[in-house]
């Protein structure tokens, strides 16, 4: 059996183990220590009672057994990555205007207007022009009479009474007692009195006659104008001729160009699981005290 070789780490915390009465509730930490040349994690448990416990021990070890530390080494495995060598960027470049000829119509000389004098024109005419207008003259008319023959009343009709002179009916009524007293008055009618006379009357009265004195009109020729005289307006139009012209066709602008960032790809290692020290069991012939 060969002789287990412990590292001075692995010998003080054994030591530490033989040498402490430590509770078994612990509190685990750990620290990295260096074996050789290698990095390795050393877990510790730090119980209730303030012991430090080092894991450096074999866990659950059983008696007549022997354990030896073993360095496991790192695993490793190869990636390729996307890595950024240089930014991309941005440029703002002025595109210039682009320029073309095109064909314009351009005012010569503008539309005007020119007055040209149209003379009046006549005509000869006969027409009835009035010499003296009418008028009126009033004449005296006298009145007119007649001579007329009439009877006129003098004396109007009258009755009187007048005493009679014997009595044709008799008034004596013995009956009634009734006797005439020989009195007798008789209403007496005279006649009117009439007188013929001879007299002048009006026939018609005197009045004034309106004698109408018609106008008096000539017959004239005469020159009288047709159309009166008058301006005619007439337009000329605006001469007009076709150039070509220098013209912006497409205005200055600006452009962005952007150049997109450049990447490479790499492959390296990367470590998946660190070293580390566990325990195996072993067979050894005696143990160094």
């Amino acid at each position: 059996m060969r002789i287990l070789k412990l590292s001075a780490v692995a010998v003080a915390a054994i030591a530490t183990l033989g040498l402490s009465g430590c509770s078994q509730q612990v509190v685990r930490t750990q620290k990295v220590v260096t074996t050789s040349t290698t990095p390795v994690v050393v877990k510790t448990t730090k119980t209730e009672d303030g012991c430090t416990v080092s894991t450096l021990y074999p866990p659950n070890p059983k008696p007549g057994e022997c354990y030896a530390r073993v360095l496991k080494p790192a695993k490793f495995k190869t990636v390729t990555e996307k890595v950024l060598v240089s930014q991309g960027t941005e440029k703002v470049v002025t595109v210039p205007p682009k320029y073309g000829y095109v064909t314009k119509k351009i005012l010569v000389k503008e539309a005007s207007e020119k007055l040209i004098p149209v003379p009046a024109t006549y005509k000869t005419v006969t027409e009835r022009v009035l010499v003296r207008p009418a008028t009126e003259k009033l004449i005296p008319v006298p009145a007119k009479y007649k001579t007329v023959t009439e009877r006129v009343l003098v004396k109007p009709a009258t009755t009187t009474w007048k005493k009679g002179k014997g009595l044709l009916t008799p008034v004596n009524n013995p009956r009634t007692g009734e006797k005439g007293t020989g009195e007798v008055m008789c209403l007496v009618k005279t006649p009117p009195v009439y007188k013929t006379i001879t007299k002048k009357v009006l026939v018609t009265p005197a009045t004034v006659k309106k004698v109408v004195i018609p106008a008096v009109y000539k017959t004239v020729t005469k020159r009288v104008v047709a159309t009166p005289a008058t301006v005619k307006k007439v337009v000329i139009p605006a001469v007009y001729k076709t150039v070509k012209v220098k013209t912006v066709i497409e205005p200055a602008k600006s452009k962005v160009i952007k150049t997109p960032p450049v990447y490479k790809t790499i492959t390296k290692k990367v470590k998946v699981e660190p070293a580390k020290l566990v325990w195996k069991v072993v067979r050894c012939r005696s143990v160094v005290h």
